[in-house]
């Protein structure tokens, strides 16, 4: 239980508890944070979990992923000086060698990638989560919580099915819930998101999360440059010598046009 209105606890949160009377523990303060994990728009903040070290996205060939919220999973990392490592899940679909293009992308940018099937052989993911307090985040129906049953033994999360015709998972998991590894280790199941908005973040958060982009930070003519058709920006300078991605400074213009 918690005392008093004015506690926001995440999950993975550190919390000073007291006995109560009748055996159960109430939370009278939280600790300090490491990291705060959470998504953002004009209107509203929607906090995930707490005290995280590593984020762990995860996709998969059936059902489609959208690969700008993995852009925005990244960021989201970054800002929090978390690690990022992309769990790409059911190796075992005939369509899974598609997703390699767009898996080559991650990788190119020094992330992590790391093929399995959830219900096959998951060492590859307990060798990435050890030593870390994780969080799995993904879309519905890319198998989080058949990751979990598998890394958890009796964790008896739910698992749902991915409908045919709408190629879209259903939601399953309704809260975050943390499962523990071991005494140095942890992972949290996350539900399904749709959307990651990253509306909270400064312009030099936003820029120090395209890894990319940072040798070019601060040296832009004008201080408060968007990387667009101001005079004098070194993003565009490097686009236009083939250094940067074009479709990486469009995403970079999305996102810092979304700032609150």
């Amino acid at each position: 239980m918690i005392r008093g209105r004015s506690l926001n606890v995440a999950c993975g949160d550190r919390v000073r508890v007291a006995p109560a009377p009748d055996g159960d523990g109430v939370i009278e303060a939280l600790l300090p944070r490491g990291t705060l994990l959470f998504r953002s728009d004009a209107y509203r903040e929607k906090v995930i979990a707490a005290n995280v070290t590593q984020v762990l996205g995860i996709v998969a060939p059936d059902p489609p992923y959208d690969d700008e919220l993995v852009q925005r999973w990244i960021i989201a990392a970054e800002s929090n000086g978390c690690t990022f490592a992309l769990i790409a899940n059911k190796s075992d679909l005939p369509g899974f060698a598609k997703l390699t293009p767009r898996l080559d992308t991650f990788r190119a940018l020094g992330y992590p990638v790391v093929p399995v099937s959830a219900k096959g052989d998951v060492s590859p993911v307990r060798s990435l989560v050890a030593g870390h307090r994780s969080i799995l985040i993904g879309q519905s129906g890319m198998g989080k919580s058949t990751l979990i049953n598998a890394l958890v033994p009796g964790a008896q999360a739910r698992v749902g099915e991915v409908s045919s015709s709408l190629h879209a998972g259903r939601h399953t998991t309704s809260e975050t819930t943390l499962y523990e590894l071991d005494r140095n280790s942890w992972i949290i199941d996350s539900p399904g998101m749709k959307e990651f908005g990253l509306a909270h973040l400064s312009t030099a958060d936003i820029m120090h999360g395209f890894v990319d982009l940072r040798p070019f930070a601060g040296r832009c003519r004008f201080r408060d440059c968007r990387h667009g058709a101001e005079p004098g920006c070194v993003v565009q300078e490097a686009v236009a010598r083939g250094e940067i991605k074009p479709w990486r400074v469009a995403l970079l213009r999305s996102l810092l046009a979304a700032q609150r």
